[in-house]
């Protein structure tokens, strides 16, 4: 029997914009939001996307 899988990033991978909501072969790590109780989240966001809104890569914040 021939395994399948879904080749449909998650938002919580890189290579998908939460921004657009897409995939995207530029997206980085915008935010880790750290949560009490059960997995925390995180955000990434394209090129285009971070140019349109100002956004600066996690990497890169104070």
């Amino acid at each position: 029997m021939q395994k399948t899988t879904d080749p449909t990033p998650t938002a919580a991978e890189p290579g998908w914009c939460d921004w657009h909501e897409g995939p995207s072969g530029t997206a980085v790590l915008i935010q880790a939001i750290e949560q009490s109780s059960g997995p925390g989240i995180t955000r990434f966001a394209c090129a285009p996307c971070r140019e349109q809104r100002g956004l600066i890569p996690y990497g890169e914040q104070r």
